[in-house]
């Protein structure tokens, strides 16, 4: 069958309209809404061609018709209309940009949270790796059964923790560990940090309580972490709001799937034939590596972490989702972040980004 300017017109309402509705959709509604100035009957001979040429999919025995992946993918590649993004929704996008600049981790988790608002689906956010060395140690006294772990990355990132000590420790004891940490374990990469080296620092400090190990375990946590790269997960509870969600065993099956962060950064592997710009990429339903995702959609965009490296930004959704418009969005972001980590600078018009501390980790 050919595959005529007719359907396509057809096939575009079809999809726009069951984004729009998530109900099945019937020819009488199409020729209602569309504009194409077609009768009933002739959007109805239409759709049950289009039905076997696989583009859309009869979920029941009623008269209703919904989009089949290989429908998603040709209005995704060939169909879809550019979503031009608000003045509102830029300004949104910049001025969250603006509130962290070099603290990655907490930027990442800045961005998917905006990302998720705007799209009303769970956002992720994937950082490059960025190796890198402790700078400096600090270690802070609360009581004598408490003290909080700081360390400065030299890429700039700050990771802290509080410990909750069954015992006593003075003062004193938390400052000699401060100097001894700062002399011995600044620099180094997480290899360096031997057992050798810890029962040294043990013996130079007259720990007797394990402290050294706690600490060392923290460094050592802090940078295996930034060699694998960082991964944020925002409003997964979006998911529990969509229609195609309603069995909770569904939405369980995801959201256990998106809290895994080594599942988010096997999707930076997801192949290139998907793009749909020069920085976007969808994957439609099967489409997805993961058993999990072949009921859904996932947008994601690159962004220029420097020195030759990639991150992403994307949203999980419904395949019933709005392409154009979570693509503008997403890319704008990306864009953006690609600025700012160039430049230290927030898209034009803003202020300059300012530095804060991690909040602390319990």
């Amino acid at each position: 069958m050919k595959f005529s300017d007719r359907k396509k017109r057809i096939l575009t309402a079809i999809i726009e309209n069951y984004i729009e509705s998530a109900e099945p959709v019937g020819s009488k509604t199409i020729s209602r809404t569309s504009g194409l100035g077609l009768s009933s009957a002739t959007i109805r001979n239409e759709m049950a061609e289009l039905t076997a040429m696989g583009y859309l999919e009869q979920p029941h025995t009623s008269a209703g018709r919904v989009p089949s992946p290989k429908g998603y993918r040709l209005y995704v590649n060939e169909l879809m209309r550019k979503y031009k993004l608000s003045l509102e929704e830029m300004q949104a996008i910049n001025y969250s940009l603006s509130q962290k600049a070099h603290q990655l981790d907490m930027l990442m988790g800045n961005i998917g949270r905006l990302a998720s608002q705007l799209t009303n689906y769970p956002a992720l956010a994937l950082a490059a790796p960025t190796p890198a060395t402790i700078q400096r140690f600090d270690l802070i006294y609360i009581d004598s059964n408490t003290f909080i772990i700081v360390a400065l990355l030299s890429n700039n990132t700050v990771k802290n923790k509080l410990i909750h000590l069954p015992f006593s420790v003075e003062q004193g004891m938390v400052q000699k560990l401060s100097t001894l940490f700062n002399v011995n374990l600044t620099g180094i990469t997480e290899d360096k940090i031997t057992n050798i080296l810890i029962d040294t620092l043990e013996r130079a400090s007259g720990d007797t309580m394990g402290l050294v190990s706690v600490i060392a375990g923290f460094a050592i946590e802090v940078l295996h972490k930034s060699q694998a790269g960082e991964a944020v997960i925002a409003g997964a509870p979006n998911l529990l709001r969509l229609p195609e969600f309603r069995d909770p065993e569904k939405a369980h099956r995801v959201m256990s799937y998106l809290s895994d962060i080594n599942h988010l950064l096997e999707l930076s592997e997801l192949k290139n034939e998907n793009r749909i710009s020069d920085n976007v990429k969808v994957y439609i339903g099967p489409e997805n590596i993961a058993e999990e995702l072949q009921d859904s959609s996932v947008v994601l965009a690159g962004y220029n972490a420097g020195d030759n490296m990639q991150g992403l930004i994307g949203v999980v959704g419904p395949t019933r989702m709005d392409y154009s418009r979570v693509a503008a969005k997403l890319s704008y972001i990306a864009e953006g972040l690609s600025l700012l980590l160039a430049s230290g600078e927030a898209p034009r018009g803003f202020d300059k980004l300012m530095i804060k501390g991690d909040d602390i980790d319990e």
